[in-house]
């Protein structure tokens, strides 16, 4: 009997013990970067978008490339706007913005085109508008990836934004 009772004891404070660890709530920042980048993602429109950024999110940038062993930013632009858009693009980020219609940075709209210029005066970086102030690109050094358009960097080497269409 004494054992049984024992036991009992025993199995409940364990079984209170366990479902108290189980029970514990982890909060995420809902203003961090990455928490932003994603609900950008969840706020797309396109689903087949979506899942086009989804696949190719992390791919390294490749001068030149256009595959997923590497590519750069016009070919992932190029890329993006003909097969979600049926659109196709000049491969070049400075020919891509000679192809785009002006438009002001409050009036993008998701796969609107932004291009910086990091090197001068010629366009030489292009990136694809989602919403909330964020895009997609192949950046240098993390390759494809959802950025905040709003930050300073990218703020100053901005030169133009527009539609395709």
């Amino acid at each position: 009997m004494l054992k049984t009772k024992y036991s009992f004891w025993l199995v409940l404070i364990l079984s209170l013990v366990l479902t108290a660890c189980g029970s514990r709530k982890y909060t995420v920042k809902s203003d961090t970067k990455a928490a932003k980048a994603a609900d950008a993602m969840s706020n797309l429109k396109s689903k087949q978008l979506y899942r086009f950024i989804t696949d190719w999110t992390g791919v390294k940038y490749r001068f030149g490339g256009l595959d997923k062993s590497g590519i750069d930013c016009s070919g992932f632009a190029f890329l993006l706007e003909k097969e979600i858009y049926g659109v196709t693009l000049p491969r070049i980020s400075r020919d891509q913005a000679k192809a785009v219609n002006k438009k002001s940075i409050d009036n993008l709209k998701e796969g609107d085109l932004v291009f910086f210029s990091f090197g001068g005066n010629d366009v030489d970086h292009v990136g694809v508008y989602l919403n909330n102030g964020f895009f997609v690109h192949a950046s240098t050094n993390r390759g494809v990836i959802v950025d905040d358009l709003n930050l300073p960097a990218y703020q100053r080497v901005l030169v133009k934004s527009g539609s395709v269409n």
